[in-house]
């Protein structure tokens, strides 16, 4: 996960403190922070735009480095920005996505139930322990730069272990480090400009620890979650209808750097990206909850958080694959996801827990499998997950067989702020009604329905909801909505 600041460091990419002592930078944190520092040093911090809960500053370099005075070991902390214009325009990105994610659909059972049911923890844990075997993997660090590599020999194995001449594992390098990101294109057979991106950033450590941070939680384990969704997805043949990129980022550790430079060119070049979700920590079990999907409003989609809910409720509520969760804030841009997000992309960031309750071990030399017990079983979770994301938005063009009975016939609309259902005509007998918002709040709940009626709204105020229906035979069936 981005540590707090650590981006100035990157004006020349060295990892030398003295040399950037008389140098300001613009950036992006939170007020409260931001005001923190003022009333602290008035004459090395100037604010100069606040939008919302967030300020472009202009800061003294070393003076920002304080900012750790103020938090814990992962932030919140700056966003480093190129210049004032950068600064103040990335408070202002209202660019709007060109898909609807209220839109997404569950179609694709059988495939999704097939894949979920071949994550291996072992695979898992051998990916975590690997990548701990660096010693660290800071961008600048020769072990980091070697990690990149050897990721994309990693990919490159596993796309030749099962035959797939069509996927394509390359480099993205980057003109501000030598450690590249790296990414899997697997090409859509019908609607291969549109995207679906999933990631996570292949370096750890950060400015005050770069040459002891084996980092197995931070970001080990997401790379793990990566590389066994891309195992599962190539072992089951998946010929997606739309284009498939799984990326390791470069450089996250010092500011977004290299997921910040792969979306600014998607959206310079109007590539289609119709989600990316963000895969950063995957193996702490710190919540007493399995996932928090983060919920920063400036920075993730709430239509996007719905459907991950919508996929949760549908195909993790019960049973050997159950997964639950929750929401959480980190109150800044805390991951890759802020790179596609303030380029008006869909984005979100299913964390390992709450906010306060993620890894305490993140950026120290504790940061190791030990420390987690030895068990991978916390990213088998996030695996699922990323598999039914992929599969449900990017669809399988192959013939598949779903779980549909013909005789189903349900109705679900939304007028004068009621939903009204009809599952009468069906034979279906429905047991509960439960009402989402984005921030995985339960605000309506029924658990004596009638196979037809309706449910007030009245209560809700203006937003993106879900409602999920559960029949007796525990079948799922829901709705999102906007209310305005």
């Amino acid at each position: 996960m981005k540590k707090i600041l650590l981006q100035f460091i990157c004006l020349f990419f060295v990892g030398n403190l003295q040399a950037q002592q008389n140098e300001w930078l613009f950036a992006t944190t939170t007020v409260e922070y931001a005001n923190n520092l003022k009333n602290e040093f008035p004459n090395k911090i100037e604010i100069i735009e606040t939008k919302n809960d967030l300020v472009a500053v202009y800061v003294d370099a070393e003076t920002s480095l304080e900012i750790k005075n103020y938090g814990n070991l992962h932030g919140p902390g700056f966003v480093y920005k190129v210049d004032k214009d950068d600064a103040i325009q990335s408070l202002h990105s209202n660019i709007s996505p060109n898909v609807n994610a209220l839109n997404f659909t569950i179609t694709e059972d059988a495939f999704v139930e097939q894949c979920i049911s071949l994550v291996e923890e072992d695979n898992l844990a051998q990916t975590i322990l690997t990548l701990e075997a660096y010693g660290t993997r800071f961008h600048n660090q020769p072990s980091g730069i070697q990690a990149s590599l050897d990721l994309k020999t990693t990919w490159e194995d596993l796309v030749a272990q099962f035959n797939r001449d069509d996927v394509l594992v390359e480099f993205y390098e980057h003109s501000f480090t030598q450690q590249k990101s790296v990414i899997v294109t697997i090409p859509g057979l019908e609607f291969p400009e549109e995207i679906i991106v999933i990631g996570g950033h292949i370096d750890s450590g950060d400015f005050w620890n770069p040459y002891d941070a084996p980092g197995a939680d931070d970001n080990a384990s997401g790379i793990a979650t990566l590389t066994e969704t891309l195992r599962i997805l190539l072992a089951n043949d998946f010929k997606p209808k739309r284009t498939v990129q799984i990326m390791a980022y470069a450089a996250e550790e010092i500011g977004l750097y290299g997921s910040a430079d792969i979306a600014d060119n998607y959206s310079s070049n109007g590539k289609n990206v119709l989600a990316a979700v963000q895969f950063d920590m995957t193996n702490y079990n710190g919540s007493s909850f399995d996932i928090a999907l983060n919920t920063d409003e400036a920075y993730t989609s709430n239509e996007l958080n719905l459907f991950l809910i919508e996929l949760l409720e549908y195909y993790n509520s019960e049973g050997e694959h159950q997964i639950t969760y929750g929401s959480s804030q980190c109150g800044y841009g805390c991951s890759d996801h802020v790179s596609w997000a303030e380029n008006g992309y869909h984005a979100a960031f299913p964390m390992e827990a709450a906010f306060n309750e993620v890894s305490p071990y993140i950026h120290t030399p504790n940061d190791t499998f030990a420390s987690m017990n030895n068990d991978a079983s916390h990213s088998v979770k996030f695996v699922k997950l990323a598999l039914e994301f992929v599969i449900e938005t990017a669809k399988t063009s192959q013939l598949a067989v779903i779980d549909v009975d013909e005789n189903e016939e349900v109705s679900m609309l939304i007028s004068d702020r009621k939903l009204i259902y009809d599952f009468s005509q069906s034979n279906v007998d429905l047991s509960s009604i439960q009402i989402f918002d984005t921030s995985a709040r339960n605000l309506i709940s029924n658990n004596k329905l009638k196979n037809r009626g309706e449910i007030s709204l009245e209560s809700l105020k203006n937003g993106a909801y879900i409602a999920v229906f559960k029949s007796e035979k525990g079948k799922t069936y829901s709705k999102k909505f906007l209310l305005k």
